[in-house]
C-alpha cells in the first residue's frame, strides 16, 4: 500500500501559486502551544468576539421562517438589502449611489476582492498596495500572475505611503491601486488629501483603485472618511464594504461593493457564474443593520478604543513603541530594539503565552513588528499586558 496519493492530473498554475496562509500557520502554533499545556491568550486572531446587536439577531431569527428565504436570492442581492445599502452610504457619508447600478451583495470583503481582482487584473498587470498590507492583496496579485508593487508605509508618515515619491514610469505600469482605510494591520486612517490625490493620479494614469472599507465605523477620534465621497472617485474607484467589523456579522458573511458603473457590472457578470449570494436570511438582517441608527457600530467602536488603551498604553508602560492608531481593532507594535517581530511574536507565545502576529506576516515594513488583536475580553487584555511586561521585565 503507498504511503502517499499521486494526483491524477497536473494542478493549474494557480493552484501551484497559492502561498500559505498566514493565519492558519499562527493557529497551527498556537494549538500546539496549548497542547502542551499552555494557557495562550490569543491576541493574533482578528476575529470579533461582539454578538450582533439585538434587534439584528431577531430579524435574522424570523428571516430564517420566511418560505421565501429559501429560495435562491436575486442575482444581484435582494433589492431590499441594496436599497438600505444606497440608504446607508446617503445617510452616513452623504455619498449618492444608485443600487441598481453602482451596487453588489458580496459574502463579505475577500468575496469582493477576489471578484475585483478576477475582472481587474490580467498576468503581467502590476498592483498597488501599501506595505504593510492585508495578505490577501499579496496572495491574489500572485495568483493573478500580476506584478506587485510595494509602497512603503513608513512610521513617520503615520503608516501612509508617499504617493508622490513614485516615479511615472511606475504609475504607468499599475492596472489597480488597493487602499485599506482604517488599515489592516496599522490601524491608520486615510485623510482626504491622501484619497483625493489617488483619485487625481488615477485619472492621470487610468488605473483602477478598490478602497478595502472593511473597518468602516471603527475609527478612535474620528470616522475615516469613504472614497466615494471625494469628486472624480466615480471615475475610477469601487469601495468593499463588510458588515463583519461593523456590526459583529463576522460568520454571517455579508457585504456590498459600490462605486464605479462598469466595474460594479463586469462583477454581477463575473459573479453570476462563479460566485454564490448571500444567504437571504442574512440580507434581511443586514439589511435593518444599515437601516438603524447605527448606534450599536458606536458602541463597538467606543469599546474598541476602551481596549485600544488597556492594551497600547500597557505596553508603552513596559517600554514598547506602539503606533498611535486612529482606528480598526490592532495594536501595531514594535518589537524590541534587539529581535525581530517574528523573534518577538515566539518569545511571546513560549515565555508569555500571549500569541501575537509577527508583522512580517503583513509584508516587508513589518519585520520588526507584531500585531496584537484587541478582540478579547478587557480582563484578558489586561492579563495578556501584564504577561508582556512581565517577560521585558
Amino acid at each position: 500500500m503507498n504511503d502517499f496519493v499521486v494526483s491524477p492530473v497536473a494542478f493549474t498554475t494557480v493552484a501551484q501559486s497559492i502561498p500559505p496562509n498566514v493565519f492558519a500557520d499562527m493557529d497551527r502554533k498556537v494549538a500546539a502551544a496549548v497542547a502542551d499545556g499552555a494557557d495562550v491568550i490569543d491576541l493574533a486572531k482578528g476575529n470579533p468576539d461582539a454578538f450582533p446587536a439585538d434587534f439584528i439577531r431577531e430579524v435574522a431569527k424570523k428571516a430564517v421562517d420566511d418560505p421565501a428565504n429559501a429560495r435562491y436570492s436575486p442575482f444581484d442581492g435582494k433589492p431590499s438589502f441594496l436599497q438600505a445599502a444606497e440608504q446607508w452610504y446617503r445617510n452616513t457619508y452623504g455619498v449618492e449611489v444608485d443600487w441598481k447600478t453602482q451596487l453588489f451583495a458580496v459574502e463579505g470583503a475577500v468575496d469582493g476582492l477576489a471578484a475585483l481582482f478576477a475582472v481587474l487584473v490580467s498576468p503581467g498587470d502590476a498592483v498597488a498596495y501599501a506595505d504593510p498590507y492585508y495578505p490577501s492583496y499579496h496572495c491574489m496579485t500572485v495568483m493573478s500572475r500580476a506584478e506587485e508593487v510595494l509602497l512603503p508605509s513608513l512610521p513617520e508618515r503615520g503608516f501612509l505611503p508617499d504617493l508622490d515619491a513614485v516615479p511615472a514610469q511606475v504609475w504607468n505600469r499599475v492596472k489597480v491601486l488597493v487602499l485599506n482605510y482604517p488599515n489592516n494591520p496599522t490601524g491608520a486612517q486615510a485623510p482626504r488629501g491622501f484619497l483625493q490625490r489617488a483619485i487625481d493620479l488615477a485619472h492621470e494614469y487610468h488605473f483602477a483603485i478598490v478602497q478595502d472599507f472593511a473597518y468602516a465605523g471603527l475609527g478612535v477620534d474620528a470616522q475615516q472618511i469613504s472614497i466615494l465621497s471625494l469628486p472624480g472617485a466615480f471615475d475610477v474607484a469601487v469601495e468593499v464594504c463588510s458588515l463583519s467589523k461593523m456590526y459583529a456579522m463576522a460568520g454571517w458573511r455579508a457585504g456590498f461593493i459600490a462605486g464605479n458603473d462598469d466595474i460594479v457590472s463586469h462583477v454581477k457578470q463575473y459573479h453570476y457564474q462563479m460566485g454564490s449570494m448571500v444567504t437571504s436570511s442574512i440580507q434581511d438582517a443586514g439589511t435593518v443593520a444599515l437601516l438603524s441608527d447605527q448606534s450599536c457600530v458606536a458602541e463597538l467602536a467606543e469599546r474598541y478604543a476602551s481596549r485600544r488603551e488597556i492594551v497600547a498604553g500597557g505596553l508603552r508602560e513596559a517600554g514598547l513603541d506602539v503606533f498611535d492608531s486612529d482606528g480598526g481593532i490592532y495594536a501595531w507594535v514594535h518589537a524590541p530594539e534587539d529581535q525581530t517581530g517574528e523573534q518577538f511574536a515566539d518569545m511571546l507565545l513560549e515565555r508569555a503565552a500571549v500569541a501575537a502576529l509577527p508583522g512580517m506576516c503583513f509584508g516587508k515594513v513589518g519585520k520588526d513588528y507584531v500585531r496584537f488583536s484587541l478582540l478579547r475580553s478587557e480582563d484578558q487584555l489586561r492579563e495578556a499586558v501584564r504577561r508582556v511586561a512581565a517577560v521585558l521585565a
